[in-house]
């Protein structure tokens, strides 16, 4: 028997990531309903409302996000709107349909002063808007619903949108030198290895909720992923490292976000990949 797995947000790095899967015959037992802002608004409770009652969903998958996190520094109504209240009405929704919610958040609601892997004990603290919309979005959850996988992932990339690694490649081809900040440390992760994880989850029907952290196994600066990218196309462009001062945005970024997956990989089973690994993977498909 089919599971019925509703993926909102579909046309964004992670949604998009899902979509490649349906053609993967490990797979095959899962039938997807895949929407757009157009299709379903989450921030319309009314509407979820509506389609949840004319579909018959096991699981909802939220790729539904503001994910501008500059931008939301000045639209912090918008990016509450989509992170939090999207969140919210999604829970609800799911709630009263027996649904289970998979809702992926960010290594964003850490402020960043940890020095080693942040664990799903740790206490939020988020430096910016878009971390803080994204943790109430998460709490909204956790207080409605008992049947929840909330994901929290660092630094995703993909073939799809725009990204740090397509950021890469574009001024790789354009410049000789190029200035990446060298202060920031986190975990790259591949939106697709994400999809499959999400995927192995549903497929197991995997009993053990709550909040998991998920990234790519490695841990390196931005300067250091773009040093990996470059070697991987080989492309000889002088990298230049700077500090984050260097290259001031709206929003404050934390300085240390690496998230631990020792939770996802003890309950669920799920092993990371190697983050040079992934990359390599990704950059075949571009």
């Amino acid at each position: 028997m089919k599971i019925h797995v509703l993926v909102t947000g579909s046309n964004g790095q992670l949604g998009k990531s899902l979509s490649t899967l349906i053609n993967n015959h490990t797979y095959n037992s899962l039938q997807f309903t895949f929407t757009t802002k157009a299709t379903l608004d989450i921030s319309n409770q009314k509407q979820i409302d509506t389609y949840f009652q004319s579909n018959n969903f096991n699981y909802c998958i939220n790729c539904a996000a503001y994910t501008a996190v500059d931008k939301a520094e000045e639209e912090k109504e918008q990016a509450f709107l989509v992170n939090a209240i999207g969140a919210k009405n999604l829970a609800e929704v799911s709630k009263r349909y027996g649904v289970t919610l998979i809702h992926i958040s960010t290594d964003f609601v850490f402020n960043g002063s940890k020095r080693e892997p942040y664990l799903e004990t740790d206490t939020p603290n988020p430096i910016n808007v878009y971390g803080d919309s994204k943790l109430q979005g998460e709490r909204f959850i956790q207080s409605t619903l008992k049947h929840y996988f909330i994901i929290r992932t660092s630094w995703l990339y993909s073939e799809f949108g725009n990204n740090f690694v397509k950021t890469m490649l574009r001024l790789g081809a354009e410049k000789k030198e190029l200035h990446v900040v060298n202060d920031q440390i986190g975990s790259p992760t591949y939106a697709k290895d994400l999809a499959e994880v999400i995927c192995k989850i549903v497929i197991t029907k995997n009993t053990q909720f709550g909040l998991y952290h998920y990234s790519n196994q490695g841990i390196l600066s931005w300067f250091e992923f773009a040093q990996a990218i470059f070697n991987v196309t080989q492309n000889n462009i002088q990298l230049k490292p700077i500090p984050t001062s260097g290259y001031p945005t709206p929003a404050k970024r934390p300085l240390y976000s690496v998230l631990s997956s020792s939770k996802i990989h003890q309950n669920l089973r799920i092993e990371e990949k190697k983050v040079l690994f992934s990359l390599k993977n990704c950059l075949q498909n571009i």
